[in-house]
Parts: C-alpha cells; sequence; structure tokens
C-alpha cells in the first residue's frame, strides 16, 4: 500500500477516536454552565478514566489479535483462542466466590485473574513444547480445550456461589469498564506500550511469516523465537486486560480482519491501525451499552457480541461470494 494513502488512513481513524471520545465524556454533561461542579466531577472521574479504559482494553486486545492472526497464519485465531480469558475468568470467580474483594478491594481481582492467565500460560507452554520447539497444532488444540474446561469450572463455581456473588461473577463474566480508575489506566497503558513496542519491533519479521515459515527462516527470522515471543506477550497483555475488564469478546477477532482489508498484511502499518480500531469499537460499544437501557447499564460485552457476530457473518458471507 502506498504509504501516503495508508498515513491519511491511519489519521482519519485518529480523529474518528478522537471524536467519539469526546462525545463519549460530554455526552448529556453542562460544563460550560456556573453549576456544573457536579457535571465537571462526573467528567473527570468517571467517564475520562473509562474512555482511557476503553483506548487501552479496545487497542490491546486488538493488536494482540493482529499479532496471532500472523503468526499463526489463520485470520480465526483471536486472543481468547489459547485459552489464557479462561483462566483469567476463573481466577477472577474464585475470588468473588470467597469474597475476596471485599477484603482486598478491587486490586485483589485483578491480581486473581492475572494469576490465572499466567497459570494457562505455563500449562500451554508446558504442553505444548517439544524439543524447545513449540508445536503451533498442539498450542492451539490445547488452548481450545483449556477454554472448555475453564467454561465448566466457571459454571461449577457459579452453581455453588451465594446469590450475592452469582451477581458479580456473571456480570464480570460479561465484561464492563466499570472498574476504571486512574491508577489502573496508568498500569495497563504501560503494558499496553510496552506491547505495541515490542510487537512493532517485530513487524518486519511477521511480514516474512506471511510467505511461510519455511520461507520466513530463509529470509533470516527465527521462526521459534517469533513465535515464542508473540505468543507470550500477547497472553500477558489479553491477561492484563480481561483483569481489568472482564472477557470482551469478539475485538482480537473481528478488527484486526477489518484493517487488514484497509491496510493489507504490513504489520508496521497494521498494528497502530489495529489499536485504534480497537479503541473506536470498544468506546462506540461502552457508549451504546451505557445509553440503550438508560438509567440502566448493558454490560459492554454483550454489546461487542452482537456487534462482533453481526461483522463477523456479513465478512464471512462476502468473501464465500468472492
Amino acid at each position: 500500500m502506498n504509504k501516503k494513502r495508508a498515513l491519511v488512513k491511519i489519521i482519519i481513524l485518529f480523529f474518528i477516536l478522537i471524536i467519539i471520545a469526546y462525545f463519549n465524556i460530554t455526552y448529556g454533561l453542562h460544563l460550560f454552565e456556573k453549576s456544573s461542579d457536579i457535571d465537571k466531577t462526573i467528567l473527570l472521574n468517571l467517564r475520562l478514566p473509562r474512555a482511557v479504559l476503553a483506548i487501552l482494553a479496545g487497542g490491546s486486545l486488538s493488536i494482540c489479535g493482529a499479532a496471532l492472526q500472523g503468526v499463526f497464519r489463520n485470520s480465526l485465531v483471536e486472543p481468547y483462542t489459547l485459552g489464557v480469558s479462561g483462566g483469567a475468568a476463573v481466577g477472577v470467580a474464585v475470588a468473588l466466590s470467597l469474597s475476596l474483594n471485599k477484603i482486598f478491594g478491587v486490586f485483589l481481582l485483578i491480581s486473581a485473574g492475572f494469576l490465572g492467565a499466567i497459570l494457562v500460560l505455563l500449562l500451554l507452554y508446558v504442553i505444548a513444547i517439544k524439543n524447545y520447539k513449540l508445536d503451533i497444532k498442539t498450542l492451539l488444540l490445547i488452548g481450545v480445550m483449556i477454554s472448555f474446561i475453564s467454561s465448566s469450572v466457571l459454571m461449577l463455581i457459579l452453581a455453588v456461589s451465594n446469590t450475592q456473588n452469582l451477581h458479580g461473577i456473571i456480570f464480570w463474566m460479561m465484561g464492563s469498564l466499570s472498574n476504571a480508575q486512574n491508577n489502573l489506566n496508568i498500569a495497563l497503558g504501560c503494558i499496553t506500550l510496552f506491547g505495541l513496542l515490542i510487537f512493532y519491533l517485530f513487524a518486519n519479521k511477521l511480514n516474512a511469516l506471511q510467505f511461510g515459515y519455511d520461507k520466513g527462516a530463509t529470509l533470516g527470522v527465527n521462526v521459534e523465537q517469533v513465535i515464542k515471543i508473540t505468543v507470550i506477550l500477547s497472553s500477558l497483555l489479553t491477561a492484563a486486560s480481561v483483569s481489568v475488564t472482564g472477557i470482551i469478546g469478539f475485538i482480537g477477532l473481528i478488527i484486526p480482519h477489518i484493517m487488514r482489508k484497509l491496510f493489507y498484511n504490513d504489520f508496521r502499518i497494521l498494528f497502530i491501525a489495529s489499536f485504534l480500531g480497537g479503541a473506536i469499537f470498544l468506546m462506540l460499544s461502552d457508549f451504546i451499552a451505557s445509553k440503550i437501557i438508560y438509567p440502566n447499564e448493558l454490560p459492554v460485552g454483550v454489546v461487542t457480541g452482537i456487534l462482533g457476530g453481526i461483522f463477523f457473518i456479513y465478512i464471512f458471507r462476502k468473501e464465500k461470494r468472492a
């Protein structure tokens, strides 16, 4: 793709993100009136941190999806395919069922989710490693199986939890940005920007792998190293995001797919575009979730699931016709 055209599209995505963010955080507020102190408090303490979390979580899941689809050369792979999100969900569900969050606060939930995801990552690595090399097919298969096992464990936890804890577990499983806090955003922002930087440094190597693993090796790419770093880094970024927001599906599957149509397979551009696209999609979904049944609020994962499913069916049918 022509670099100037790609840059113009990136700038357009950036301005779309700014417009949606501004509309999202200021909608219904009267910031320029004398009696707007309450509105300013809502803006700074609730809506702005929530918007920042939407940008970080949506962008993080999207770049993970782009990286995994590139390294596995499969457009149906997403961050949740490896079962890391299932491990995070089990960790948080255990903490909620034991009411540990009431004792230690929201940071305990995030730590429990991150710990569950790390344990799944270690399990994947131990099972899929053969002669110091990751077996791609085994990795994907075990990841899918761990997702099923995690779902069963979650059902078991739901079955034995009391009514009060049950509501919290279900709401978290459906995804929410209600845990947005400045300190959490700073931590997630550092992790996300670090991941984006590392992925960007490996962009040319991922470009080479699109011609096949053997061809990539002949071009001087350490295929095994790229696969390991991509899987580990994607798992850590997904774990961090899921631990804060819960399970928010389809972003890592749909957005990289759409961005690839707009920017092709140049990962130097695709990572930036995917980050912006994921941020836009999650922020727009959060706005819909918070307003569609106002004053009540839908979990944002419900909206991303519906919109993502519709997008996926549309793209699948369009490609099938082509």
